[in-house]
Order: C-alpha cells, then structure tokens, then sequence
C-alpha cells in the first residue's frame, strides 16, 4: 500500500510539474501579446550615420578610471566614424577593425540610446546578424540611466544577448546585480544554441516587467530572471535603463581562447531596434 501511494503522489509530482512548465510557455505568449504600443524603434531605413536623435556613443576605451571598460578589453570606441557605425541598406553596421587608433590598436563602435532612449519595463526587439571571430564579442545590452543604487553592478545590467567568438554557434543571456554578477560568481546567466547567428538574422527579444524579465530568440524563451522581492541587491531593475550595441575584442571572456586578427574585420548587422510598453 505505502508502496502505491508513493507511485501515485510521484504520478501527481510529474503532473504538476507539467502543467507548471506549460503554464510558464503559456503566459510568455499571453504576455507578449500585451506589448501593443510602439515608443521608440530606429528602422535604419535611410543611409549615412546613425540617427544622432537616437544614438549617442561610449567613446575611448575607458582610461583611465576604468580601462578596457572594467574587461580588459582590446578595442577603441570611435564616434560619429562610418568605418565603425554607418547605416546602409537598411540595415546598421557596426564594424571591429584591426588598426592603430588613440591608445589601441583596434577600433569598433559602442552606440547607446542614453538620455534618447530610456525606459522602465517593456519588450524590446533587436533583429541582428552577429559576428564570428576568434577573440569577438559582440552584445545587445543594457544599462541603467541614473545608477540609482550606486556603481556597477548595484543598480544593475541586462544582456539580452551576448556572444564570444571561441563558441560561435551559442547566445548567451545575463543579469548582473549586487549578489549575482560575474565579479563574484554568482551571476544568472542562460546558454542557447543558435548555430547560423552569423549567417541569418533572429530576433533576440527582452520583456521585462516588475516581477521578472525574459529572453527569446526568435519567440524561444530560454532565459528568466525573477524579482526575488528581497532588496535591491538581487533586483534593481525598477529603474530606467537605456541599450546599447557594440562589438568588443579580447578581454576577459572574449579573449579567454586568445585572439585572432585574421577574422576581423568583423561585422554585426542590425535590421531593427523596436521598443514596445
């Protein structure tokens, strides 16, 4: 008798446990559906730079407080220079370049929507073709605008998608807050197999609402984030955050397999940026 019991409440156990998953499926495309209103979106269809209106750029490489940005990085962030960011096509490239610029010896671009485009909570849809390479590291991301909690990583960053050139055919999705971050450890983070990143376009989507964010490719979910309604330790995200698209080289997680300047230059290409509340 304890024999069945046992049997009909592990029964139960997968049960609920089914129904637990399917409901998480089900409400991830409820809520994507309730993203109705478009606030902000850069379509690039037109030539030339960046719509200034809406992109601004992280310039240098971050000298001399926080050098090869907190990485150790490779690259130069040049501003307002096509070779690095230029429209074309209507589609946004954004270019890494082996060449002496400034204090390195490789230059890219880091454009960034700050004081142009903020925002707290919404879906946000980037549809991009990323780079290969040996030593690459290309990410869609976010920062906060105003740092309410003080310096990185107490107020907080979200990766929606970041990739390194030693694992090409692998996404990855990322928090970092004051208990979980890489500096320590501790950071959440997902990995997802997209093996033609670098040939097709996807669409690499964040939803971030009070409760929790998520990440899809192409409507995939693969990565979730709760708000453990604790401090704003383990979730600062109540606070306005702005994205940012840039491809980096070498660096702590970029370079960890070494570099490979025979691959650049690299290219990502990005066909839209859409932000819906």
């Amino acid at each position: 008798m304890n024999k069945v019991i046992k049997l009909l409440a592990l029964a139960l156990l997968v049960i609920i446990t089914i129904k637990g998953c399917y409901m998480i499926g089900k409400n991830s495309e409820e809520n994507s559906s309730k993203y109705t209103t478009e606030v902000w979106a850069d379509e690039f269809d037109y030539a030339g730079l960046p719509d200034s209106t809406k992109w601004s750029y992280d310039v240098g490489d971050g000298c001399p407080d926080n050098c090869g940005w907190g990485n150790n990085e490779l690259e130069y962030y040049t501003e307002a220079r096509p070779k690095n960011a230029r429209v074309e096509d209507g589609k946004l490239i954004i270019q890494l370049h082996k060449e002496s610029f400034g204090s390195r010896e490789y230059t890219s671009a880091r454009l960034t929507t700050k004081g142009k485009g903020d925002w707290k909570y919404g879906r946000f849809e980037i549809r991009a073709k990323l780079p290969s390479g040996l030593g690459t590291w290309p990410a869609l991301w976010m920062l906060p605008t105003d740092w309410k909690y003080g310096g990185w990583p107490e107020s907080g960053e979200i990766d929606i998608i970041e990739k390194v050139g030693y694992s090409p055919d692998t996404v990855v999705a990322a928090a970092h807050t004051g208990a979980y971050n890489h500096g320590i450890g501790t950071h959440k983070n997902a990995y997802h197999k997209v093996a033609d990143n670098d040939e097709a376009f996807h669409t690499y989507v964040l939803e971030w609402e009070e409760d929790e964010y998520r990440v899809y490719t192409d409507d995939e979910l693969f990565f979730t984030f709760r708000n453990e309604n604790k401090t704003t330790s383990e979730w600062p995200f109540n606070q306005r955050f702005h994205l940012l698209l840039n491809i980096a080289f070498g660096g702590n997680w970029g370079g960890k397999m070494g570099i490979d300047d025979a691959s650049l230059p690299a290219t990502m290409e990005i066909d839209y940026v859409r932000v819906f509340q």
